[in-house]
């Protein structure tokens, strides 16, 4: 199942996941967001799977913020709940979430390596 996404999706999630209810930084970050996990070459899809397309979105948010704060919390947050809403079951816990942010964050894993750890966190 390729679930599709839109920027009031993002702007739900972020409203909810998020403290404070931060106000948007940067709109085309969210554009970008959007595009990016239904990015097709040729018409097939760049990214196959759910947890590559969470990837994508989880990798974006991090690099790009799109808010004036908790932009971490966020791309996690939009990571999880697209897994959750293409039906898959999902159990982490903060550290896991937290270590994967930072590996990202620091430029440690690309897309391919975050969908494998979002992989495990799906039951």
């Amino acid at each position: 199942m390729n679930l599709r996404i839109d920027l009031s999706w993002l702007l739900m999630v972020a409203e909810h996941k998020t403290p404070g209810d931060p106000q948007v930084s940067d709109w085309g970050a969210l554009v970008a967001a959007v595009a990016r996990h239904d990015a097709e070459i040729f018409g097939s899809a760049v990214y196959s799977d759910p947890h590559a397309r969470a990837a994508a979105l989880l990798q974006l948010l991090l690099h790009v913020p799109a808010l004036e704060h908790s932009n971490a919390m966020f791309a996690s947050a939009v990571a999880y709940g697209y897994l959750v809403a293409s039906g898959l079951k999902v159990t982490t816990s903060p550290e896991q979430v937290r270590d994967l942010a930072l590996l990202v964050k620091q430029g440690k894993a690309d897309v391919r390596a975050i969908a494998d750890e979002l992989r495990q966190w799906s039951v």
